[in-house]
């Protein structure tokens, strides 16, 4: 697209302007110089002309000021950057669980014997006989046998703690590590997708009934450098869905709704075309529901169940984590486990969550495992629940604090363990299993009833008191008292869906977004020019009016101050608060590289909503206070009042106050001690512990299990 300005704007200006200019030339002719009225009527003729004129040059020099950027969405090169993003996310994800050490749980994959859930066999592979079989620990060969399916749509299904999850993980990490050798394999005209896994629990079916527009927005959400619109062009997650260059991995559908799984079956199977790819999984017992209910299976998908673990398999996992000459009483354990003497030992380590909880409790952390071949270990949910309970004590003892940035496994502050019991209680809580797994900490808010009375009195309480001590007594407690019912009214209209917002995106780093930060100045300068030139001229009228009754300036001068007040003021105003709004408006849209975690997403809307106070309520502010100061109040107080309310005035404008409405909302629930006062540092510390997992921008719990056992259990 040229970047010249079209011939036809050039053609109509050039007339406009002679037009404005030939009527200041009229009136000038008629105007009397010594009459003082006269010459204030040609200067504000004179100065709404200048306005004008201006408005209309920079109408036809107007450019398409996304011109540079792309008119098509460069689809090849958004999916090079998902896929170096999820590849990035997962594998730091797999060292946190801990899935390669010392190796993979040996979990055997094979296809469900109950043909009701399964398409015909002729819709999932085309070779005769063919048998969908595999072992965790060769990840490898399960990959071959998915890519091997006619559709490759694939079910993991299971038992609780029976590693689908896991395995869904084990399957992305291994798709990204062969994508460029699939694509150099690949026919004409073959995409290899990008495999991304999304929890199914945020699919809203009545927002999206069809995949492909939930899919876009999550994207969209949780990788925001697709949102790099001058690298990628617009629209990257929407071309990427439509060209099926995306594999979902969607997890948990066992976590929703009994009718809203049924739902989903039926949706995805009206989204799904031939080509489109997929990866579900479900516990076995509700995806069998969820079918019958639905009425019909997924279409083309194989449908694969685990095995039970072996003794022998599950004593030579455990013998992989231990010492190369066990302790005796290790080595009653194993012996135990191999002979199956014990039974509730037995049957919990027949599971890849039994095998975790054992090896977490006993085997890292050096505890003496004498009571699993115990009375303790004589029944499989006792031994359980006992173990659960000591997951937390247990990992935080293992587990010092650590500064080091690259020790990713230990925390960064000393935990309680009767206080972290007592915050993950809450959470599991307030985030039910039965409703949702995902853990978003922007979600915090919403769990607390009256959240927005309760800004509504932070936030005018802080402005009544800040401005009541700088006014003084007695008048300066009235004035804040005033202030804090006045900002107290405007926050409560402002903040009724601070609770509901989603985080907004602010990336400060500059690193090759140079252009596109000046696109974005250009654009809002552009934009606000006609209010900077509107609030000029009204300035250089005002200035003019003025000056015609002051006998000691010439009328001549007058005209030509009020000219140059009119421009002066006009771009200045468009030239600072041009290049504040762009900024703000390049914040929101990251860099290329920039990925979406827990901490990341809470960093980057708390730095945007302070840079909307910034960038925007303090200068306001200070404009306002000067001119209060100098003209009704002193100067110290009228600067005061002016930053406060510019401030404010900064935080109410826009969107995306998420990390605010959270920092209120969790001081509220600290007070009652079910939460930490720093919400997102405990998180973080619960995921380096591994209690946590992070999925994208939210946190689960390592295990559904333990989500469960903490929502059932006493509060601490």
């Amino acid at each position: 697209m040229s970047r010249r300005p079209t011939r036809w704007r050039i053609l109509a200006a050039v007339p406009a302007i002679a037009a404005l200019s030939g009527a200041v030339a009229v009136v000038a002719r008629a105007v009397d110089p010594d009459d003082k009225v006269n010459l204030a009527d040609l200067a504000a003729v004179a100065i709404a002309a200048a306005v004008a004129i201006a408005a209309v040059v920079v109408w036809a020099r107007r450019r398409d000021l996304t011109a540079n950027e792309p008119a098509f969405p460069d689809v090849q090169k958004a999916a090079d950057v998902l896929a170096d993003r999820v590849r990035l996310q997962w594998e730091a994800e797999a060292r946190h669980r801990s899935l390669s050490d010392p190796e993979p749980i040996p979990v055997r994959w094979q296809l469900t014997a109950d043909e009701a859930v399964m398409s015909p066999p002729r819709l999932i592979s085309g070779a005769a006989g063919y048998a969908f079989t595999g072992r965790s620990d060769d990840i490898a060969a399960l990959a071959a046998a998915f890519r091997a399916l006619s559709r490759r749509r694939l079910v993991i299904t299971g038992g609780s703690g029976m590693g689908k999850t896991t395995l869904a993980v084990q399957l992305l990490l291994r798709l990204l590590a062969t994508r460029a050798a699939d694509q150099a394999a690949a026919t004409d005209g073959e995409v290899v997708p990008v495999p991304v896994l999304l929890p199914i629990s945020g699919w809203d079916l009545r927002r999206h009934p069809g995949l492909q527009g939930w899919l876009a927005e999550r994207l969209a959400q949780e990788y925001p450098a697709l949102n790099s619109t001058p690298q990628l062009g617009p629209q990257a997650a929407a071309a990427l869905i439509a060209g099926g260059h995306v594999l979902p991995v969607l997890d948990g559908l066992d976590e929703i709704g009994d009718q809203a799984r049924a739902d989903v079956i039926t949706a995805l199977n009206a989204s799904l075309g031939n080509a489109d790819q997929l990866i579900l999984t479900s516990r076995t017992t509700e995806f069998t529901t969820a079918v019958k209910s639905a009425g019909r299976p997924l279409t083309g998908a194989a449908v694969i169940t685990p095995a039970q673990l072996s003794p022998q398999a599950a004593a030579d996992y455990l013998r992989a984590c231990l010492p190369t000459a066990p302790s005796e009483s290790w080595r009653k354990v194993l012996s135990a486990l191999e002979t199956r003497t014990v039974a509730g030992l037995s049957e919990l380590a027949a599971t890849p969550l039994g095998l975790w909880l054992i090896r977490t409790i006993f085997a890292a952390s050096g505890a003496d495992p004498a009571p699993l071949a115990g009375p303790l270990g004589g029944e499989a949910a006792a031994l359980r629940a006992h173990l659960l309970d000591r997951l937390i004590p247990t990992l935080i003892k293992a587990r010092p604090p650590s500064t080091v940035p690259g020790d990713h496994f230990r925390p960064r502050h000393r935990l309680h363990p009767d206080a972290t019991r007592r915050y993950l209680t809450y959470l599991a809580r307030a985030f039910p299993p039965d409703e949702t797994r995902d853990i978003a900490w922007w979600r915090i808010a919403a769990t607390l009833p009256h959240t927005q009375r309760t800004i509504t009195l932070v936030t005018g309480l802080i402005a009544g008191l800040v401005i009541g001590l700088v006014a003084g007594l007695p008048t300066g407690l009235a004035a804040g008292l005033i202030v804090a019912v006045i900002v107290g009214l405007v926050t409560d209209l402002r903040s009724r869906s601070w609770a509901n917002e989603l985080p907004g995106h602010a990336d400060l780093r500059f690193r090759g977004e140079g252009r596109s930060l000046l696109r974005a100045i250009r654009r809002r300068m552009a934009g606000i020019l006609g209010t900077g030139l509107v609030i000029g001229f009204l300035a250089g009228v005002l200035t003019v009016v003025f000056l015609a009754s002051a006998p000691t300036i010439a009328p001549e001068a007058t005209l030509a101050i009020g000219l140059a007040v009119t421009l002066v003021l006009g771009l200045t105003f468009v030239l600072v608060f041009g290049i504040m709004l762009g900024l703000v408006e390049w914040a929101e849209h990251p860099a290329r590289m920039s990925s979406s975690t827990p901490s990341s997403s809470w960093r980057s809307d708390q730095a945007l909503t302070l840079l909307r106070m910034l960038t925007i309520g303090l200068p306001v502010g200070l404009t306002a206070g000067l001119v209060a100061g100098v003209l009704l109040t002193g100067l110290v107080t009228g600067l005061t009042v002016g930053v406060v309310t510019g401030l404010l005035f900064g935080l109410l404008v826009g969107e995306h106050r998420a990390w605010l409405a959270c920092t209120v909302a969790s001081g509220r629930i600290a007070l009652t001690r079910q939460l930490p006062w720093q919400i997102m540092p405990f998180l973080d510390d619960a995921h380096r512990l591994g209690l946590l997992r992070a999925v994208g921008p939210v946190y689960q719990f390592r295990h559904a299990v333990l989500h469960d056992h903490l929502a059932t259990a006493p509060l601490p």
